[in-house]
């Protein structure tokens, strides 16, 4: 058995979350009641309200956490030891920061970066120096994946606004997502903090193949030093998929090692009208940490958008990499 020791931290506040106001469609989590209603009859097993929660809490536990158990369950069963999972803010207020103390003993670190960015998760300095400290180490590997950022127009001028919020929302087609849903602020400031800043643009849906299934990726595989992508044909088709847009230092420091071909026959993007793909996995170069960073969106770790064999492949070259010195 391969002793890998793996963390994933959910990098939410589940405080800043559930008080999000009922009232304000944007920039928040659909409440429980709210998933069972958009989505009838999925998540019908939920309805009971004396057994389950039907606020944002109850969505974040019975429907958001639940999409990555395949994933914990995989590293488990492969590693011969359970994955540790954390939240970042719990629902008393307890803060349990991405500390040296946290990633002691740790070699595999996935942040899940699903917080709205309206509750204002940042990594603090002792974070970031924790982090770059851990990615010192050359058998070291830090995923930092964001999700989506929908529907930020704020530099547009107020009579466009509207409109491009709907081009969006029509282009990845998912009726259950609000005209602004902002998500990865977490992330955001981890990988600025390390002098990489990647920003999550956008939410596009990715091209699938006539049967359905998602289309096949376009993987750099000269620059995949450690085997993550063998025998890792596709990644998934959540239909709300961010552009990894480098910035700064980053377009020196991180590579693009994959590519996702955007949906052709979804209506008009603004960027699907000049891209034919979106940058859907970063990985650092050699000479930027002696470990390994990594880029990608947090459906990557999820099993309810598609594609779950490719990346239980994936998933599992992550957790039986070989030790590198």
């Amino acid at each position: 058995m391969i002793k890998r020791k793996v963390l994933v931290y959910y990098a939410w506040s589940r405080p800043g979350e559930n008080g999000a106001p009922l009232h304000v469609i944007e920039d928040r989590f659909p409440a429980l009641f709210e998933s069972r209603r958009m989505g009838f009859p999925r998540f019908h097993e939920f309805s009971d309200p004396r057994q389950f929660d039907q606020s944002v809490a109850g969505f974040l536990d019975h429907i958001m956490k639940r999409n990555f158990t395949a994933f914990v369950d995989l590293a488990a069963a492969l590693t011969g030891q359970s994955v540790t999972e954390i939240e970042r803010v719990t629902d008393d207020g307890t803060l349990t920061p991405l500390d040296a103390r946290l990633l002691n003993g740790v070699d595999t670190l996935i942040v899940i970066s699903f917080d709205s960015l309206r509750t204002v998760q940042t990594a603090e300095s002792g974070e970031i120096e924790a982090l770059r400290t851990f990615l010192e180490r050359p058998d070291h590997l830090a995923f930092v994946c964001p999700h989506h950022d929908i529907g930020d127009v704020a530099h547009l001028p107020d009579d466009e606004q509207l409109q491009r919020q709907i081009a969006e929302f029509h282009h990845h087609g998912d009726k259950t997502i609000p005209p602004r849903q902002r998500f990865g602020g977490f992330a955001r400031s981890l990988l600025a903090g390390l002098g990489v800043p990647v920003e999550n643009r956008f939410g596009l849906r990715p091209a699938a193949e006539a049967d359905g299934s998602p289309a096949p990726i376009e993987a750099d595989t000269a620059l995949d030093r450690l085997g993550l992508l063998q025998r890792v044909g596709t990644f998934n088709l959540h239909p709300h998929l961010p552009q990894l847009e480098r910035l700064g230092e980053a377009i020196e420091k991180l590579d693009v090692l994959v590519r996702q071909r955007i949906d052709r026959t979804a209506p008009p993007h603004p960027f699907a009208n000049d891209h034919a793909t979106f940058d859907a996995l970063l990985q650092s170069r050699p000479d930027t940490f002696a470990g390994s960073l990594l880029v990608s969106d947090t459906t990557l770790w999820s099993s309810t958008a598609g594609g779950v064999d490719s990346l239980r492949e994936l998933w599992a070259n992550v957790v039986q990499r070989p030790h590198r010195s």
